[in-house]
């Protein structure tokens, strides 16, 4: 059941899904303009809904009739997209810009820019793969790591510049597309069985 393995394939998996280092522009922007970021409060929500959709993912599909190989198949396209964006350095989903102090540790950081469309997919995805406490533990490292990046975002935008980010965004984007096709290639054809 513990398999080191599949741990750091998950981890590696969701860091890249997750992209904090390449959000730390984004996190810069949303502090600036709520004045803080609880990072305690993003980092417990989005390790909450993370794990939510872990054990109950699979059955709210169910209950509206998708089950996980389609499910993953257009997470797929999500995830596409998501590195498209990240390799060419264009906004294809549009941004909301309302935020208020009191609720940007919550939304838009929690959800859905840690735990969105692309982190469930991929958290589905792998349950169709992995065991259950190998992808815990993978999400519970990356909830770390996620909080370590936003109590040190400063730091790090000042220790990488913003060429660095730059080069880490698009680097973790072409390892997303590749995950994409991976995922796209593996369920697309259980769809055809």
């Amino acid at each position: 059941m513990f398999d080191i393995k599949e741990i750091l394939t998950a981890a590696m998996i969701l860091f890249a899904v997750i992209d904090i280092i390449g959000n730390v522009p984004i996190v810069l922007k949303l502090r600036k303009k709520a004045g803080h970021i609880q990072s305690e409060k993003a980092a417990i929500v989005a390790l909450v809904i993370m794990i939510v959709f872990v054990f109950l993912g699979e059955k709210i599909l169910n209950v509206i009739g998708i089950n996980v190989n389609e499910f993953a198949v257009a997470g797929s396209f999500i995830l596409f997209f998501i590195a498209l964006e990240m390799i060419l350095g264009v906004s294809i989903f549009k941004d909301d810009d309302g935020v208020s102090a009191k609720t940007v540790s919550v939304f838009p950081l929690a959800f859905p820019l840690l735990a969105g469309p692309g982190t469930l997919t991929s958290l589905v995805s792998l349950r169709a793969e992995y065991a259950i406490t190998n992808i815990l533990i993978a999400v519970v490292l990356n909830i770390a790591l996620v909080y370590l990046v936003l109590k040190t975002s400063h730091h790090i935008e000042r220790f990488l510049g913003k060429n660095g980010i730059a080069v880490i965004h698009k680097v973790f984007g072409v390892i997303l597309l590749a995950i994409a096709v991976k995922l796209f290639t593996a369920n697309i054809q259980e769809l055809f069985k």
